[in-house]
């Protein structure tokens, strides 16, 4: 007697085939391949440093790694390493503003001068959107890059988060409200 048909449909996802049979190495290569690209969207949009990013990334498969043997597979592979991602970008910002207490100093005002109009604007409407997503709270513009950075969908979303699916969305249309107004506030 086989499997009922809706479970034989039921795809598994092959890294966490890995992960459960104990392939850790081969999960994290897989890991590599499959959402690497959506890590360091996620790191970057979080960040806003290619260097940190990429280094994050990093952080998170090797943090993937040595948690693989506690993976519960709750949940989408990808939208646990996003809540790794997440965490270690976290860390990194409070570090970097007790450090820096958010210091922003442009060193060659010349160099800017001889850029063209367009790169200039598309820089100052990149730095509009950064500052407005800095000024949400950090719940809401977790959910927003998830969403926007790296795709995932509300209920890996919710995971990577630690919340229900209802309030992801929730979460996510609060902060896409906050951001409109803010935008707003900075075009006039």
């Amino acid at each position: 007697m086989g499997l009922p048909a809706t479970l034989a449909t039921i795809s598994v996802d092959p890294i966490a085939q890995q992960i459960t049979a104990g392939a850790h190495r081969e999960a994290v290569s897989m890991c590599v391949s499959a959402h690497s690209m959506a890590l360091g969207r996620l790191c970057m949009a979080m960040l806003g440093s290619q260097g940190e990013a990429e280094e994050t990334v990093q952080e998170t498969l090797i943090a993937a790694h040595r948690a693989m043997g506690s993976y519960r597979g709750e949940g989408s592979v990808r939208a646990w390493l996003c809540g790794i991602a997440r965490r270690l970008c976290a860390r990194r910002i409070e570090t970097r503003v007790r450090q820096e207490r958010k210091l922003r100093l442009i060193h060659d005002a010349e160099a800017f001068a001889s850029l063209p109009d367009e790169v200039l604007e598309q820089r100052r409407r990149a730095m509009q959107v950064r500052t407005a997503l800095e000024s949400l709270k950090p719940s809401e513009r977790d959910v927003v890059l998830l969403r926007y950075e790296t795709g995932l969908s509300y209920r890996e979303i919710a995971q990577a988060c630690g919340i229900d699916e209802a309030a992801a969305r929730q979460r996510t249309s609060r902060a896409l409200g906050r951001l409109r107004t803010l935008l707003k506030e900075e075009v006039v």
